[in-house]
């Protein structure tokens, strides 16, 4: 529990920082989510919720294709930035952890997804955090995160951050098959993959 507090308050501490990536990451996203379009076509769902959504600039993207959008991030400096933002007017967003039981009903979204959480998790953490989205998703849970391919200045930054990238990137895939259905694989950035899951 200790280890989760000491989290909070470097999320909370860095949220200023963070917020000014803001509209970088939405066109990063943007570009990401037109990019997978023929994979899968988010306009054809209703409701997504991004857990571990940081200052929203996910939430603002998914909220322009047209989905009802709810973000949870246990951090609230990051959600009193997210909340500002123009682009998440419409967006829901929710105080509380990512790897808890998470306050919704069973099935409650068509479309879960988890922005370069997993891989800062450790690995029971994750397995709490996929059985969760697996729970409250109808259709597809979409991990988005590191591939396998390793670089030079993500190195520094994930030995710096002190989570189970190193190990993440090995076992990720094996951790969602043991979770999920069917698990899909696709790179969308060189370091980077959506893992696309459906959930039992």
């Amino acid at each position: 529990m200790k280890k989760k507090k000491n989290d909070n308050f470097l999320f909370n501490f860095i949220a200023p920082i963070y917020g000014l990536f803001y509209n970088s990451q939405k066109k990063n996203y943007k570009i990401t989510i037109d990019n997978m379009h023929k994979e899968l076509n988010l306009k054809e769902y209703e409701n997504i919720i991004d857990v571990g959504c940081g200052t929203g600039a996910l939430c603002s993207v998914l909220n322009q294709e047209g989905l009802q959008v709810t973000g949870i991030e246990p951090a609230m400096r990051m959600l009193k930035i997210g909340m500002k933002k123009p682009g998440n007017k419409e967006v829901n967003f929710v105080q509380c952890g990512t790897c808890s039981k998470l306050p919704f009903e069973d099935k409650s979204y068509d479309l879960s997804i988890a922005s370069y959480v997993a891989h800062g998790l450790k690995p029971e953490e994750r397995k709490q955090l996929f059985l969760e989205m697996g729970r409250l998703t109808k259709h597809y849970v979409i991990i988005h995160d590191y591939n396998n391919k390793r670089g030079f200045f993500t190195n520094i930054i994930e030995w710096l951050e002190r989570g189970d990238y190193f190990n993440f990137i090995k076992v990720v895939q094996s951790e969602l098959n043991e979770q999920f259905k069917t698990v899909k694989v696709i790179n969308v950035k060189k370091q980077a993959a959506w893992y696309i899951c459906e959930p039992y």
